[in-house]
């Protein structure tokens, strides 16, 4: 029982970890010293981490936790290695303070992002439609 309990704190802190993580990179890309490719890929990750849609549904056993197990720890560790290391450093800095406030809104960037995911399903939509008929 004593091993159950220090796997899930294990777990426990490797997923604050992550969440904080992300929030660095949420800052990192705002940043001017980032270059323009770990900008671009880094809004990406933030985006699909943030995002209530998975790539693969939940739903489906096994497979639906595999993004949120595999994908996004390595788009994280991957955006990490893009952006220079000062910049990660401050990054952090600011994001533990953030963390003490409470989390950041930034209702443009999510409107931004509702948006895409709503053009993205009539998209696949229309593709699907046209395939039917």
């Amino acid at each position: 029982m004593v091993q159950k309990t220090k796997a899930l704190d294990k777990v426990k802190n490797r997923s604050r970890k992550l969440k904080q993580e992300i929030y660095v990179l949420y800052l990192a890309y705002r940043d001017p010293r980032v270059p323009w490719y770990a900008k671009l890929f880094t809004v990406c990750v933030v985006a699909y981490a943030f995002s209530p849609i998975d790539l693969i549904p939940d739903f489906i056993p096994i497979l639906g936790y595999l993004d949120d197990l595999i994908i996004v720890p390595f788009g994280i560790a991957l955006a990490l290695k893009m952006i220079p290391r000062s910049v990660i450093d401050d990054c952090r800095i600011r994001a533990e303070e953030i963390r003490q406030r409470g989390k950041p809104k930034n209702w443009i960037a999510g409107a931004l992002f509702i948006v895409i995911w709503i053009l993205c399903a009539f998209w696949i939509g229309s593709i699907c439609y046209r395939w039917v008929r």
